[in-house]
């Protein structure tokens, strides 16, 4: 270990003679860059820096690609055993597996390898199970997967597409036969990839256009001109529709729906879409901000999921207003809680167990021969009449 004056004196020289030198030869930029790395390694050397423990995070193909510069597809292609098929070099080789040792990558099994083993499991992927749909559809899911004598993994995105990576990796290490999910967002690549290259992907509920991945949903689009046609018939014009995650497709094609049925009636001045999330909270601060907004007076609310409308009827009895009398209310997914509400809500179904069935059914197919069609499915909705819809009156 160097003398601390002497490590400080030499340091202080490299310094001054750094300086002296880059400056005659700032335009040669290999040698100011060659004369950096020197003097950095003399300081590291003669001064080590205090090591900090670094608090370990779960790599993805994401990290690994933006560590070694290679693509998402050419890191998943090396990592699942597909090197020679696209003639990847030796160097892209190398320098991706060197990466995902070091920072103790676990997706290692290779595509041949998941598609012949036979772990008799599959992996299940959702937004939520606190969301009572989600939770419902992820039920029939386990229980037809356990009809055909398998396991479901589950897993949970919470909206966030890092986590949708980490969820992915994490069922693929166990060597599922399968993968069934509901994705968050608009980018359908690493969805595609897993289904052509490794194992077969069917997604419910949500899904990506233009995407040859199999997919079970509802006719969400038909749904909600039904139910904001409803309305339209009793009277209102004034109908505020309160939205989930506007980069949801189903989202997208309520919303759509919502538009069409207002601008056949000559209402798209009428209009009204606010919100961002499937939640409580949305429904509830948005009917809030709805009600305290003196230039538009909504005379009917249309919920485009049974958690926002939760929040909607919660605003709506603290500002003292009877729904079904002073206020209509329309919500999307048909929950039991509906029927005990006071009074009872008029909602659009859609038919959760047989997107759950028949996403099940579609996945099994796949895996029992990789060569089946592609299958993309919208199930019917339809209107489950309560008594939270009332004729328009002044």
């Amino acid at each position: 270990m160097p003398h601390p004056d002497l490590t400080a004196m030499v340091i202080a020289i490299i310094a001054k003679e750094y300086k002296n030198i880059t400056e005659r030869l700032n335009n040669n930029d290999f040698f100011m860059i060659f004369l950096r790395k020197i003097v950095l390694l003399c300081a590291k050397k003669l001064l080590p820096l205090p090591s900090f423990k670094k608090t370990k995070m779960k790599t993805t193909l994401t990290d690994i690609a933006e560590r070694t510069g290679y693509s998402i597809a050419t890191v998943s292609r090396v990592l699942n055993g597909k090197s020679g098929q696209y003639r990847i070099s030796n160097e892209a080789y190398n320098s991706i597996m060197e990466e995902a040792k070091k920072s103790g990558y676990i997706g290692k099994m290779n595509a041949q390898s998941l598609r012949k083993s036979k772990t008799r499991s599959i992996g299940v992927i959702v937004p939520s199970i606190a969301n009572p749909f989600f939770a419902e559809i992820s039920d029939t899911i386990i229980k037809e997967a356990a009809r055909h004598g398998y396991t479901a993994i589950m897993a949970v995105t919470m909206e966030s597409h890092t986590e949708q990576e980490a969820c992915l990796s994490a069922i693929l290490s166990k060597n599922v036969e399968g993968i069934i999910a509901a994705p968050c967002g608009n980018e359908s690549f690493l969805f595609e990839n897993i289904n052509k290259e490794i194992i077969p992907v069917v997604l419910v509920d949500r899904f990506f256009a233009d995407s040859n991945i199999s997919y079970i949903t509802s006719n969400n689009y038909k749904g909600a001109v039904d139910g904001t046609n409803m309305l339209i018939n009793n009277g209102h014009r004034h109908i505020a529709c309160i939205q989930g995650d506007t980069n949801s497709i189903p989202n997208k094609k309520r919303v759509e729906g919502y538009m069409t049925a207002m601008r056949n009636a000559s209402l798209q001045d009428c209009a009204m879409v606010v919100g961002d999330s499937f939640s409580f909270q949305n429904g509830y601060l948005e009917t809030r901000l709805l009600l305290s907004d003196s230039s538009y007076r909504p005379s009917a609310i249309f919920s485009l999921s049974y958690n926002i409308s939760l929040g909607v009827i919660k605003a709506l009895r603290e500002n003292g207003l009877k729904i079904g009398e002073d206020i209509s209310i329309i919500t999307f997914d048909d929950n039991m809680c509906l029927d005990y509400m006071e009074p009872p809500i008029t909602r659009v179904r859609q038919p959760i167990e047989e997107l759950g069935k028949f996403a099940t059914k579609v996945l099994f197919e796949h895996i029992g021969n990789p060569n089946a069609k592609t299958t993309q499915l919208e199930l019917t909705t339809r209107i489950i009449l309560g008594n939270s819809v009332c004729p328009y009156s002044k």
